[in-house]
């Protein structure tokens, strides 16, 4: 409340300040607050005057609260497509002809002499002002509710922004000031709710009227209507006698006992303790306070009602996250995936995770690596899941870690279906791709104007190790092969084709050689090509060989592997480091971070990231060393 009168009172200078500078002076005029209602309109008649797509919308809404809409348009005005669909269903009756004022009283209910119950009036335009203009003012003349699109002036009543939930209704409304407001304040009301709130507010109903019901029969309530304690929606706080001590011998009070003990659970017990009701429950809450007794003690009521077993249906239920830890670095976590590391209670990470992640676990979280090698990929994998579904099922909640971004060659979607398919929806949280990170980090620009103007993301290495088809040279293409320097030999040789490319110049441009392959033309890669192996990518120990198509395959077996690892290929290599002139260069270490350590605490400096990953290697070692 200070902060909303604190923004007030600085508006409300602000304006002051801001009229001190026009001529003549105009007192700040504040228009009264709307009366906001929630109407039964079912059966009513309601106009709308137009065939657009607000029309289309307020149909729908007519429909949704049970109303009739007919449909006022001029033969020549176009219909919206889903209007149609409304109109040729019979959800709609359309009238083709221009308004008539006569339409205001002949074309509604019988019980109410044939008067329109409301009118929408969305005719848009300059042209149609002083027809909207004429329909407001008989409307208003005949006191027939009336809502003008764009035109606050000429409305009786706006719509508020809902959200509907069964018996729960949200309205917003801005007043007609700012409707797009109104729109994000209710999505931001709503996501505080517990999910399926409105089916909470019907059990709590039904209690109610069984206690009414129950106490009626037993002759306690003379009159069982809902009187007996007020539950206007529109009550601000509680009544003097809410809270009063209520003694044995105060029959009044004893009349209505029921009905005050359910009152205060509505307002003291948590949302999501109501929102965890279910209809088992009901009976246990209505024996939990009998009606000839004073509300039971604490072990009175844990037999027929356990408000902690409620509390606990609450809590997060079993669940599986799917998260990828961007390249290496910690620095580069999202803060989501770094949540889910300390809060998951079980960790089935990638076996090239690479250990400054894993050190960020907490010495309490189980991990199990893949234990992936050549010829036991699929058996590891098959373990990891077997692995996740037995902690789901035990309750746990469960971190898939995954290097990169899951879906990127992550076989994320694969363990997503896998998981859903036996009744656990993941969740899955994006991570920085070391597909376009760590051509970054090597100073290779993926795109470059002028020079490179596609992007393209392979894999060196197919399903069950096969080799993947080769992707065809193109002028101003980058292309990153993931998981390709261990078999980079074979890679290279299928680039360059079946004879190695030498490079053609055509209107002095080079180009690649075409060959034929499989009976199909095929561009090949020059020899000249520049690529870069980017290996370790953000990490401490990160290496870069600069090199060429032709003599990468050497570079690489002189220089020793250091995975994880992928190859950039294209012009763009050379956009901002070069080679000069050697058949390949190798740059050691990251300086990715650099002056940015005193800022954020990232990549060895300050007191974040670093001091945390010393605690976490040195619970790291003692949870290896209980291993």
């Amino acid at each position: 409340m200070a902060v909303i009168i604190f923004l007030m009172s600085l508006s409300l200078c602000i304006h002051s300040k801001l009229l001190a500078t026009f001529e003549p002076k105009q007192a700040l005029i504040l228009m009264p607050a709307l009366l906001l209602t929630a109407h039964d309109s079912v059966g009513h008649i309601h106009l709308i005057i137009g065939s657009n797509a607000i029309a289309n919308a307020r149909c729908s809404k007519s429909i949704e609260v049970g109303a009739k809409p007919i449909v006022i348009t001029s033969p020549e005005a176009e219909v919206h497509y889903a209007l149609q669909d409304k109109i040729k269903s019979g959800q709609v009756e359309c009238i083709k002809r221009g308004f008539q004022d006569s339409d205001l009283t002949i074309l509604g209910r019988d019980e109410i002499d044939n008067v329109a119950d409301a009118v929408f009036v969305t005719l848009g335009g300059k042209e149609s002002l002083e027809t909207r203009t004429h329909i407001s003012t008989i409307c208003r003349r005949q006191r027939i509710p009336v809502n003008v699109l764009d035109s606050p002036n000429l409305c009786t009543f706006s719509l508020p922004s809902t959200h509907s939930d069964g018996p729960l209704q949200i309205g917003i409304t801005t007043s007609g000031k700012g409707c797009k407001m109104a729109t994000r304040i209710r999505r931001e009301v709503v996501s505080l709710l517990p999910p399926n709130f409105g089916s909470a507010i019907e059990r709590i109903g039904t209690i109610r009227r069984r206690i009414w019901e129950e106490d009626h029969r037993s002759q306690m309530i003379e009159d069982p209507s809902p009187a007996a304690e007020n539950e206007d929606d529109d009550i601000p706080a509680q009544k003097p006698t809410f809270n009063r001590l209520v003694s044995e011998d105060d029959l009044n009070a004893a009349k209505t006992r029921r009905i005050r003990w359910l009152s205060q659970i509505c307002e003291y017990w948590p949302l999501r303790r109501l929102a965890s009701i279910a209809d088992n429950d009901i009976d246990s809450i209505l024996q939990a306070y009998s009606t000839h007794h004073q509300p039971p003690s604490t072990a009175q009521i844990t037999p027929s009602l356990d408000t902690s077993a409620l509390d606990l249906r609450s809590l997060p239920t079993p669940r599986i996250i799917l998260a990828g830890s961007g390249p290496g670095s910690p620095s580069l976590l999202t803060l989501a995936t770094h949540r889910a590391i300390q809060t998951a209670t079980v960790i089935l990470a990638d076996k090239l995770v690479p250990s400054p992640i894993l050190d960020l676990i907490p010495r309490r979280t189980p991990v199990h690596i893949a234990r992936k090698f050549p010829g036991n990929a699929e058996a590891a994998q098959q373990e990891l899941l077997t692995l996740g579904l037995s902690a789901l099922k035990n309750g746990e909640t469960v971190l898939r870690l995954k290097q990169g971004d899951p879906y990127i060659y992550g076989r994320g979607s694969e363990e997503y279906t896998w998981f859903e398919e036996r009744g656990f929806k993941p969740t899955v949280l994006p991570g920085i791709t070391s597909a376009l990170s760590a051509p970054l980090f090597a100073g290779v620009p993926a795109t470059s104007r002028g020079v490179s103007d596609q992007v393209l993301i392979c894999t060196g290495t197919g399903r069950k190790g096969k080799a993947p088809e080769p992707p065809a040279w193109r002028e101003g293409k980058t292309v990153v092969f993931l998981m390709a320097l261990h078999r980079i030999e074979e890679l290279v040789g299928s680039l360059m084709g079946p004879v190695a490319s030498v490079g053609v110049e055509v209107g002095g441009e080079k180009e690649g050689k075409e060959e034929s392959v499989g009976g199909k033309k095929w561009n090949s890669w020059p020899k000249e090509t520049p690529c870069a192996v980017v290996e370790r990518a953000s990490c401490s120990d990160q290496r870069v060989i600069r090199s060429t198509l032709e003599f990468v395959v050497q570079a690489v077996e002189n220089e020793g592997s250091r995975p994880p690892g992928l190859l950039v290929l294209g012009e763009a290599c050379e956009v901002l480091k070069g080679r000069g002139g050697a058949r390949w260069v190798v740059e050691e270490g990251f300086e990715g971070f650099d002056g940015l350590d005193d800022l954020v605490g990232l990549q060895g400096g300050g007191s974040g990231m670093k001091e945390m990953a010393a605690d976490r290697e040195r619970e790291r070692e003692g949870r290896l060393s209980t291993q």
